[in-house]
């Protein structure tokens, strides 16, 4: 819904509450009108029912107001004199009509200092879980959310195993869109394994179901600064629209917020030209200087003076191991290419000069089924690391060179995987980053890099007959863009699956940026039996220049000088009693 649709949803709320509440409002010695005000009525109900004022704004605040509404319910008839479970139940589950029944049917009195405390130790307990679970779910939705790394498209930075506190408030929080959801859970109820929102998830009816129709528009709160080139940004994954890459198909269909989330470094913003050539990226034409925090990884070929062997393997690290042995095509070896490379110790650089004679190292690209007959070059094998650890280890163990691993062959498997516009994980572009408010020439050459935003980040028709590009009915040659765009890409360059597949992640789809590792383990993927706190990263700051820095020694001291505080005061305490 729309801004005005919403404001006609929040009438018609208004009136309801209006309609079974007016009696109970003069009952408690209001005025009848006072029950029709919006905002005002709530502020109203919250003195009648002898609660703080501030509750009326946990009432208008997303998720919060589904926690909320039901305690409000209740506190309502009890307030008049219905305080039996089985009348808490009753207003719970008719989701608050149960107060028409009391506001027309029944002969109540309203109980002007009735107490708050729970009369129960149950219904002690259910109270301070409640607003144990309204705190905890402000806190996340607003403020700061947990997370994992669970994939290592930023190792060197992030490792798989950091637990991360993610700030919502540095970028501005965005206010949640699906407004009918489970609080403190993402898209998936645990256990159950359920949706744990309403909204339609059908590609047919997405647009046109009474369930989206409940969903806010985007809406953030005002942050203190913006998304730059080089900070490390959590964002809900857009590509969670599609069921598989490079295939046709309707697609998964979630709301922006329920999308899975990633984290990536950002590395283009709106307004930039950006291109990556040889694995770096370019911006306008510059390189792009990373942070020195940041240590890039790419696949290099290692070529030594003997067969790969254990030594070499365990001093570049077995997890790097990438592709085994280099294979040269029989082809190449018939026409003496394999001795040049077994003479001189060169490497692939040496043979990809000439195109024709094409390689493959297994497991990094997929033409391997091209040469079902190859030779091994065993003394050269492909390892995963990066160009200051490259430097490092030529003349170890008998490693010879180092060189940096590039794809060069252009296909169709980068963004924008279109036949036309070709390119490799590590030469594309160059791209434009679109910013809000800004129009475009649109061509039919131009439109692959666009398609996605018009049709599925900005909700337009898009179609396209002979020359002319029709959005919304209107052939037009111009497109003028809602928000901006931003370029994530991940340190670990060769396994990292990023916008180099799919495109653009949009302003409405930026979650926070992580602050905080407070927890980190090793194995993290074997179980938790196989777990090994990494203790140099124990409460180490995300951002920042240099070597991170752990902070847990000064934590447990502050904690013990706060139980040492803490039991001298109660000590003390329990003297003057």
């Amino acid at each position: 819904m729309n801004i005005s649709q919403w404001l006609v949803f929040i009438l018609i709320i208004q009136v309801i509450h209006f309609v079974g509440t007016w009696k109970l409002y003069v009952k408690a010695g209001r005025k009848a009108w006072e029950a029709a005000i919006p905002v005002y009525n709530a502020i109203v109900l919250m003195q009648i029912i002898n609660r703080p004022k501030w509750w009326t704004i946990l009432l208008f605040i997303p998720i919060i107001n589904l926690l909320m509404f039901p305690v409000v319910w209740v506190e309502t008839i009890r307030s008049f004199g219905k305080n039996t479970t089985l009348d808490s139940w009753l207003v719970i589950l008719t989701f608050g009509f149960y107060i028409y029944y009391v506001n027309y049917a029944l002969d109540v009195k309203y109980i002007e200092d009735r107490s708050l405390q729970p009369k129960t130790t149950v219904g002690e307990w259910i109270s301070s879980i409640v607003f144990a679970v309204v705190a905890a779910s402000i806190v996340h939705t607003y403020f700061v959310q947990p997370y994992v790394i669970p994939t290592s498209s930023l190792e060197k930075t992030l490792l798989v195993g950091d637990f991360l506190f993610v700030s919502k408030f540095h970028y501005g929080a965005r206010v949640p869109m699906t407004v009918v959801a489970a609080p403190m859970v993402h898209d998936s109820l645990p256990i159950i394994k359920t949706k744990s929102y309403i909204a339609d998830v059908n590609p047919e009816t997405y647009k046109t179901s009474w369930k989206n129709k409940l969903r806010l528009p985007y809406l953030r709160f005002p942050g203190f600064k913006k998304v730059k080139k080089n900070d490390i940004v959590v964002f809900s994954w857009p590509a969670d629209t599609v069921y598989q890459f490079y295939k046709k198909d309707n697609g998964v269909i979630k709301p922006i917020d329920k999308k899975s989330n990633y984290v990536k470094r950002c590395v283009g913003t709106p307004g930039d030209s950006l291109s990556v050539i040889n694995g770096d990226v370019y911006i306008n034409g510059k390189e792009l200087i990373l942070s020195d925090r940041a240590k890039p990884q790419f696949m290099h070929v290692v070529t030594a003076d003997k067969d790969i062997d254990n030594p070499i393997i365990k001093l570049l690290g077995r997890d790097n191991y990438s592709a085994g042995v280099i294979r040269i095509p029989k082809e190449a070896l018939l026409q003496d290419k394999a001795d040049e490379v077994l003479k001189t110790r060169t490497s692939l650089e040496k043979i990809k000069e000439d195109e024709k004679y094409n390689y493959y190292t297994g497991g990094i690209t997929s033409q391997a089924g091209n040469f079902l007959k190859a030779e091994n070059v065993r003394n050269m094998a492909v390892f995963n690391m990066s160009i200051q650890e490259a430097k490092e280890f030529v003349g170890k163990s008998g490693i010879l060179e180092i060189d940096r691993f590039s794809y060069n062959t252009p296909g169709s498997d980068v963004f924008p995987q279109n036949k036309n516009l070709t390119g490799t994980s590590d030469n594309f572009g160059p791209i434009y980053l679109p910013q809000a408010g800004e129009t475009i020439n649109l061509t039919l050459e131009t439109l692959p890099y666009y398609k996605k935003i018009i049709r599925d980040y900005e909700d337009h028709t898009l179609d396209v007959s002979g020359n002319q590009i029709i959005i919304d009915g209107q052939v037009t040659s111009t497109y003028t863009f809602r928000q901006g765009y931003y370029w994530m890409m991940g340190d670990n360059r060769h396994r990292s699956e990023d916008s180099r597949v799919w495109g653009y992640v949009p302003e409405d789809h930026i979650v926070g940026t992580p602050i905080f590792i407070w927890f980190s383990v090793d194995n993290f993927t074997q179980g938790i039996g196989n777990w090994k706190v990494r203790w140099d990263r124990v409460f180490t700051t995300v951002n920042g220049e240099g070597e991170p820095t752990s902070f847990f020694k000064y934590f447990l001291i502050l904690l013990a000088g706060y139980f040492a505080f803490d039991y001298f005061r109660k000590k003390k305490k329990a003297k003057n009693n």
